[in-house]
């Protein structure tokens, strides 16, 4: 089990009181599998990846990434097992305007300990995945949406996670192409073993994804299946 949430509650200062932002949230990602995560503006997705990413620690509950239980670990710890083993995918790619789409990838390899040589072959052969070998030596502003996007995926795969985690990836995309991304999105999942969390309030594209979950109110529930 790559990612485990158990009992997991976060809340935050609301005034005199406290925001309950999870409510007693247990999820169990297996390897290999997506489970999208659906809910309104404001029902705690966000807060969830939040958790699953390890950037906030929960009120309560414990939080296990590849087996090890973070609750109790250093910063710096934290740090390490995230860049060992947790890829994110924004919802926006937030690519630097200066680099090209296989540079976006190599300035991973510091974070993942790969020489520059080995960081450019991962890089390229992570930009043939996503069907962008072609286009590796343009720019951000010579890419579509769609591809900016695959591009932001493959720089999340370039350390090679357990654990792959997605906010909103089909947002700021038409209907084709937030099809397309959450396509690969499952593929790659499948074909690299990851425990992949898609966080999104659009269910019109998740027929190929593993399960689906909804938060509502900072609960979990049943959602569907795809």
């Amino acid at each position: 089990m790559s990612l485990h949430l158990t009992d997991v509650t976060l809340t935050y200062p609301d005034g005199d009181s406290r925001l309950t932002a999870l409510d007693r949230v247990s999820l169990r990602v297996p390897q290999g599998s997506v489970t999208a995560v659906v809910g309104p503006s404001g029902s705690g997705k966000s807060s969830l990846l939040a958790v699953a990413a390890t950037l906030v620690a929960p009120d309560a509950g414990t939080v296990t990434v590849d087996g090890v239980t973070t609750s109790g670990l250093s910063r710096g710890e934290l740090t390490a097992l995230r860049r060992r083993s947790i890829g994110v995918v924004f919802q926006q790619p937030h690519l630097l305007p200066s680099l090209t789409a296989v540079e976006q990838l190599q300035v991973m390899a510091g974070t993942g300990g790969r020489g520059p040589r080995r960081a450019r072959e991962r890089a390229m052969a992570l930009l043939d995945a996503v069907g962008l070998a072609a286009q590796a030596r343009r720019r951000p502003h010579q890419l579509s949406g769609g591809q900016r996007q695959r591009v932001g995926i493959a720089r999340a795969l370039m350390n090679d996670p357990t654990v792959l985690l997605v906010d909103e990836p089909t947002s700021a995309l038409d209907h084709a192409r937030g099809a397309a991304v959450v396509d690969l999105l499952t593929r790659l999942t499948h074909q690299r073993a990851a425990a992949t969390v898609l966080v999104t309030h659009d269910r019109t594209h998740l027929a190929a994804v593993d399960r689906v979950v909804e938060v509502r109110d900072g609960r979990l529930r049943p959602g569907g299946t795809g």
